[in-house]
């Protein structure tokens, strides 16, 4: 029997399908946007240093509108965990336990792992600079561990706050994202203290992981879904053409603004937009995967899916270290990210960067499971190598 027809066998005729479907293709966006803009240099010494494509190709913003899908996750994030903690057989403390430990062992797997590999960098004479561009964008992505694992903590609220007034309970989460905007970039500016944009942090993904637990407990229906394509597409144009946000939904070094960390009310128009037409497509998603093949690809990931996150950082890694190491320059891969060309030699890469992950995911994704055999001490000794990552990843030491 193919894996196609064992997973078609074994999955339950309950299983929502579109829902896992909206689910991998906004985790499947991450790797293929940071691929994209995950550029680098190397200087006279051979060392490796970060540098985007979006601080000349500016035509690229754009495409950032399609690959930033984190609104989507959360989306169906919120969905997912509503019903499962309504459907939980033992206390919230257990239920949010199982959800942390799923969420947590694979980070602290990947930043054991980094941890070790950084040392062997050292002994191996790799410029500290290139050691430092890997621990960066590998921990780049875990924010969002942090972030997804607080949201998940409040989902017994999100489903009472939906439960009470369905996805108009998302629209408190809109005003003080506003709010807070206006604060950072109004007339008041000048005197708003610098980081004031952190508050927009939790609020800012709460507000589609909110839509999420409204859907969930259907009191979101397709007529809400309209109004959110439609207000979500309103607003993200009003702020663009009238109030000037920037346009790159991701980072731009040099760019004084940006929309990604924290997240600023452009964002929430994206993911209001995007919302409403995952809810619209629901049906149309779900008849497409029920073809064998396309729901096993769907399976796979959505199997996968800590492991992709975790570990598609590493994947360009794996292929831009040695090279800039050995070879020194090769277009697309470590050559300066500034012009059509570099563009069209990068994406002859995704493929290397996508093989190299299937290499690495099925080692990796061991460490999603339980950690069988794996004493106190050992599981001790990996959270001291996660945490002295950081502290390197980090700029600390």
């Amino acid at each position: 029997m193919s894996l196609v027809e064992r997973i078609e066998r074994t999955t339950p005729a309950h299983r929502d399908r579109a829902v896992d479907g909206l689910r991998a293709l906004a985790l499947l966006a991450v790797p293929v946007g940071h691929w994209l803009v995950g550029g680098f240099t190397v200087d006279e010494q051979g060392a490796l240093h970060n540098a985007s494509p979006l601080s000349t190709l500016t035509f690229l913003a754009p495409a950032s509108w399609v690959l930033q899908m984190l609104g989507i996750f959360f989306l169906v994030g919120g969905y997912a965990s509503a019903l499962s903690y309504r459907r939980r057989t033992g206390s919230t403390g257990r239920w949010l336990r199982g959800r942390v430990i799923r969420l947590g062992r694979p980070v602290l797997g990947v930043t054991a792992v980094w941890a070790g590999l950084i040392v062997v960098g050292f002994a191996l004479g790799v410029p500290e600079d290139t050691l430092r561009t890997a621990a960066t964008l590998v921990v780049q992505p875990l924010w969002f561990v942090g972030v997804y694992t607080v949201v998940t903590a409040l989902t017994p609220y999100c489903v009472r706050a939906a439960d009470a007034a369905g996805g108009w309970a998302a629209v408190p989460l809109l005003g003080f994202v506003a709010v807070v905007d206006f604060l950072r970039y109004g007339p008041l500016a000048t005197v708003v203290p610098d980081g004031t944009g952190v508050l927009n942090l939790l609020p800012g993904w709460l507000f589609a992981y909110q839509l999420g637990a409204a859907w969930a407990v259907r009191r979101l229906g397709r007529r809400d879904a309209w109004v959110l394509l439609a207000g979500g597409a309103l607003l993200f144009a009003v702020l663009l053409t009238v109030f000037h946000y920037p346009a790159s939904m991701v980072g731009v070094p040099g760019e004084a603004r940006t929309n990604a960390h924290p997240p600023s009310l452009l964002v929430l128009a994206l993911a209001a937009a995007q919302s409403g037409a995952a809810i619209l497509l629901r049906d149309r998603i779900a008849a497409l995967l029920r073809r064998p093949a396309l729901w096993a690809a769907v399976a796979v990931v959505n199997l996968s899916a800590m492991t992709v996150l975790c570990w598609h950082q590493t994947a360009m890694l794996a292929a831009a270290v040695p090279v800039s190491l050995t070879v020194g320059e090769i277009p697309g891969l470590t050559t300066a990210p500034d012009s059509l060309g570099w563009l069209l030699a990068r994406a002859g890469w995704l493929p290397v960067f996508a093989g190299l992950l299937v290499l690495i995911a099925r080692p990796a994704w061991r460490l999603e499971g339980p950690w069988r055999g794996a004493t106190r001490s050992r599981r001790a000794v990996a959270g001291i190598l996660a945490a002295a990552f950081a502290v390197f990843a980090l700029g600390l030491a």
